[in-house]
């Protein structure tokens, strides 16, 4: 028991966590529409245009907070993939394969808005640089769970066998963000660092921050939805899921 009196492990079971789950979506939801239509509006008519890139830019408000979300939730997956193959936790297994999609989502998103920006920078839409390279390895990773997930009938046998994969792919994340680093590459350097100070105007960097925060309510909710789904697949034999379904007719 916590604290604060509250038995958090409870809430490990599918059962305990659905209701739980069902109640947090619409917070979540709703704080995602807000700080999406503030962090737009931020980016896109009140930050000043960049002394270079001119009003091109800006398409940095969603391409930056895609890329950070495709990695971290990548991490917070294997953390869960993990989590599932140590302790034998259905949920935990259930939640990795809700964040899949909206992972592989955002780095979808990641890519084509970098295409976008690289045009009118670089005046190509791709180029193998390490950076743009090492996040498309990202996406055939989640791709890769995904599909090796679906290809196995058993739920235990697919979370295992994709867990693993997860495990083994999250050596990718450190690449991606180290690359510009690393390597020679077209791809600039951080604009947020711990380190060192932005090196963007207060207005730019507000907007890329409560976008930021947008995309996590925004993945949050959607995730929050889909594991609810996968636990009313998997768990469709329990006597609570029946009468879930039942109260829903």
């Amino acid at each position: 028991m916590s604290t604060a009196g509250i038995n958090w492990f409870k809430y490990s079971s599918p059962a305990t966590f659905y209701p739980l789950a069902g109640r947090m979506i619409p917070w979540f939801a709703a704080l995602a529409v807000v700080s999406a239509v503030a962090g737009l509006y931020l980016g896109f008519f009140v930050a000043p245009p960049d002394y270079q890139q001119g009003d091109a830019y800006r398409i940095m408000f969603i391409h930056v907070p895609a890329a950070w979300m495709s990695m971290f939730i990548y991490v917070v997956m294997a953390g869960y993939a993990a989590l599932g193959l140590i302790f034998n936790t259905r949920l935990s297994a259930m939640m990795a394969s809700a964040l899949a999609p909206t992972g592989a989502m955002f780095t979808f998103l990641a890519l084509w808005t970098g295409a976008l920006w690289g045009k009118p920078m670089w005046g190509t839409w791709w180029v193998w640089d390490a950076r743009l390279t090492s996040e498309l390895i990202l996406l055939f990773l989640y791709i890769g769970y995904m599909s090796l997930e679906a290809a196995i009938d058993d739920p235990r046998r697919a979370s295992r066998a994709s867990g693993l994969l997860a495990i083994v792919g999250v050596v990718n994340v450190p690449i991606i963000y180290y690359s510009v680093q690393w390597w020679n590459t077209l791809h600039q350097g951080a604009s947020i660092s711990f380190d060192k100070a932005p090196t963007m105007a207060a207005t730019m960097l507000a907007a890329l921050l409560v976008m930021t925060f947008a995309c996590w309510m925004y993945a949050i909710a959607i995730v929050l939805m889909r594991v609810r789904n996968i636990i009313l697949e998997r768990e469709r034999h329990s006597e609570w899921v029946m009468g879930v379904l039942e109260e829903e007719k």
